[in-house]
């Protein structure tokens, strides 16, 4: 085999190598792109907008935290710490 077939050969074969990255690469966007979709729908049946997922979450959290700090109070410490 002469050197040009040798390159040749490695050209062709990085050209499959790319190819298969390529198309993988599409289908891997194919399915972020219906993840994407069916996460919109969630939200969207959730009543939330996208572009307000950030200031919906620092309000779910804030509600956590009042939710935990009062479920505390509740606790009757001083009968807990005697036993």
């Amino acid at each position: 085999m002469s050197e040009y077939d040798k390159k040749i050969n490695t050209i062709k074969e990085n050209l499959d190598k790319a190819k298969n990255l390529r198309i993988r690469a599409e289908a891997r966007l194919e399915d972020l792109n219906k993840q994407k979709e069916e996460i919109l729908g969630e939200l969207n049946e959730l009543g939330i907008e996208p572009d307000r997922l950030e200031s919906e979450i620092s309000k779910l959290k804030l509600e956590i935290e009042e939710l935990i700090d009062r479920a505390e109070k509740l606790i009757p410490q001083d009968l807990i710490k005697s036993n």
